[in-house]
C-alpha cells in the first residue's frame, strides 16, 4: 500500500451547514443546542451592523453573547487577549462572524480551549468558515504558519443577505482564491494514488470551470443565480475540496508566494485572494518554463484575461509593490522558498533566485525571458 494511503485523517466538513437567504434564521435556532453564553467575535467596522443584528437576535432567543473584537488579526497578541476574556466570562463556545482572519481566529481559539465553534462568514472572500485550518500572522500581517485543528466548525451559517452586503471586491478576491484550488492541486496531486485526492482534484477542476463561467456575471450582479453559485463555490465548495483532499489539495506555489509577500507588512498589500491570484500567475510561468508544459502559456493568458475582467491585479505594479527594494524582494523569495514551504511540492525543482526573478520581471512587465537562464541546482 502506498505510504500516502496509510494512517490518513480527514476533517472534511462542519457538522451542520446552513446556506441560503434564510440561513441565519435557520442557523440561529440551532445555536441553543450548542451553547448558552458564546463569545461573539468580529473585527471590521463595516460588519458592525450585521454583528449587532446577530447579537440582538441571539439575546432574543435567550442566548447571552459576549462581544469581542480583534485589534489586529489572527495573531498571538489578539488570541491571548481574547482567550483571557473567554475564560473570565466563562464563555461556552465561540461564534466568529467576519472575514478570513476573524474566522481563523475563532476556530483557533475554540480549538485551543476545547469549545464548540460556529462560523458566520460575512463575505465570500475565503473558505475559512469551512476548514479545520487556521493561518497565523504577526500583528503586522506577516504570515507565520498554518495550524491544523482537531475538527471543522460545529456549524457554518452562510446567509446570502449577510454576504451580499460585502463589497464586490471581496467576492473577486474569493474567486481568485477558489481558482487556486485547481491550479495548485493539479500540480501537487495529479499523480496521487489516493482516491480521495483524485476525487478532490476533479472537484477543483469543476470549481475552476464554474468560476470561469459564472464569475463575471456574479461580480456584476449580486441578485443573479450566478452570484449564488460563485459565492457558495468560494466560501463552501473550496473548503470541501481541501477537506477531502487534505494538504496536497491546498497549495503549490501560489499560496507560498502570497505568504512571502506578506513579509513586506505593507499597508498597500492587497486582499488575500488578490495576492494569491498574483501568485497563480507566477506559478503558471514557472510551470511553463520548468516543466515544459505548453498548456501553461495558454492557461496563463486565460487567467490574466479573466482576472482583469473582475478588476483583480495581475502585475506587481497593480498589486502595489512596484517600488519594492531588492532587499525586500529577497525577503519575499527567502520566505516563499524556506525549507518548510509547500512550494517544494512542485513537480520540478525551484529556488529563491527563480522566484525573485519572476516577480521582478512581472513588476517591470517583461516577458519573463530571463528566467530560462537561471540554473536550478
Amino acid at each position: 500500500m502506498s505510504p500516502e494511503l496509510t494512517n490518513s485523517y480527514n476533517s472534511i466538513s462542519p457538522n451542520k451547514v446552513f446556506r441560503g437567504d434564510e440561513a441565519w434564521k435557520d442557523g440561529m435556532n440551532y445555536i441553543p443546542l450548542i451553547c448558552k453564553s458564546p463569545l461573539l467575535l468580529g473585527k471590521s467596522n463595516s460588519t458592525y451592523k450585521i454583528r449587532q443584528t446577530i447579537y440582538n437576535d441571539l439575546k432574543g432567543i435567550g442566548i447571552n453573547p459576549i462581544n469581542s473584537e480583534l485589534e489586529y488579526g489572527c495573531c498571538e497578541e489578539d488570541l491571548q487577549r481574547i482567550s483571557n476574556i473567554i475564560l473570565e466570562k466563562n464563555c461556552d463556545s465561540v461564534i466568529a462572524a467576519g472575514g478570513g482572519k476573524v474566522l481563523d481566529s475563532g476556530k483557533l481559539l475554540a480549538d485551543r480551549l476545547s469549545l464548540p465553534c460556529i462560523t458566520i462568514p460575512l463575505s465570500a472572500a475565503t473558505c475559512a468558515g469551512w476548514t479545520s485550518l487556521s493561518n497565523i500572522y504577526t500583528k503586522f500581517g506577516a504570515f507565520i504558519n498554518d495550524k491544523s485543528l482537531k475538527s471543522c466548525p460545529n456549524a457554518l451559517i452562510f446567509d446570502h443577505g449577510f454576504v451580499k452586503s460585502a463589497p464586490k471586491r471581496l467576492l473577486a478576491s474569493g474567486i481568485a482564491d477558489g481558482l487556486a484550488k485547481w491550479y495548485e492541486a493539479s500540480l501537487t496531486s495529479s499523480r496521487s494514488n489516493d482516491g480521495f485526492v483524485q476525487q478532490a482534484l476533479q472537484m477543483a477542476r469543476v470549481l475552476r470551470d464554474q468560476l470561469f463561467i459564472d464569475g463575471l456575471e456574479a461580480y456584476r450582479n449580486a441578485e443573479s443565480d450566478s452570484w449564488v453559485r460563485v459565492a457558495e463555490a468560494c466560501a463552501l465548495t473550496a473548503g470541501l475540496i481541501g477537506g477531502i483532499g487534505g494538504a496536497r489539495c491546498r497549495t503549490a506555489a501560489a499560496h507560498p508566494i502570497h505568504n512571502g509577500l506578506t513579509q513586506l507588512e505593507s499597508p498597500k498589500m492587497g486582499l488575500h485572494g488578490e495576492v494569491v491570484g498574483f501568485g497563480i500567475i507566477i506559478q503558471l510561468h514557472l510551470e511553463e518554463r520548468y516543466s515544459k508544459n505548453k498548456l501553461a502559456t495558454q492557461a496563463k493568458g486565460q487567467l490574466i484575461k479573466f482576472l482583469k475582467e473582475i478588476n483583480l491585479p495581475t502585475t506587481g505594479k497593480e498589486l502595489g509593490i512596484e517600488n519594492i527594494s531588492s532587499e525586500d524582494l529577497q525577503k519575499v523569495s527567502n520566505f516563499s522558498c524556506n525549507q518548510n514551504s509547500e512550494i517544494h511540492l512542485l513537480p520540478f525543482k525551484i529556488n529563491k533566485d527563480v522566484i525573485k526573478q519572476a516577480i521582478m520581471d512581472n513588476i517591470s512587465e517583461k516577458t519573463f525571458g530571463k528566467l530560462s537562464d537561471i540554473k536550478i541546482q
